[in-house]
């Protein structure tokens, strides 16, 4: 079973024992967080995609530790101005693992695609008027 959550406005692809590095989340190493935006839920036979997301479904993580990733320099310059500007970053990031993902995948949602047929038969009186106020 895998799902899809949001957090620090990126999109993870989590399953049972994964471990990810995402942005800085509250919490203590050791401490269990339940990250609430699930965007998609799969058991293996069905898949439920939520609009925008699945209520009830939740993923629930561990902490593992706090950390801050690699520094980032950033420079600017404008050439023959005698400008330049140096400046540092370092995200910092919450490494988890993922101990739970639960979820009811119900019936799987499908995407309803337009025949041609019907698209065609739609646009044509279109067209037709559009020519009718050229002439």
């Amino acid at each position: 079973m895998y799902a899809v959550i949001q957090t620090g406005g990126k999109q993870y692809r989590v399953a049972n024992g994964d471990v990810i590095t995402v942005e800085k989340l509250q919490g203590d190493a050791g401490s269990t967080l339940s990250i609430a935006p699930v965007l998609m839920v799969n058991d293996g036979k069905a898949t439920q995609i939520g609009a925008p997301v699945i209520e009830g479904a939740s993923v629930t993580a561990e902490v593992v530790e706090q950390t801050r990733g690699d520094k980032i320099v950033v420079f600017k310059k404008k050439r023959r101005q005698g400008y330049r500007r140096t400046m540092g970053h370092r995200q910092e990031l919450t490494v988890l693992r993922v101990l739970d993902v639960t979820g009811k995948p119900g019936a799987t949602k499908k995407a309803t695609a337009k025949k041609p047929a019907a698209a065609k038969a739609e646009a044509a009186p279109a067209d037709d008027a559009s020519s009718e106020t050229q002439e």
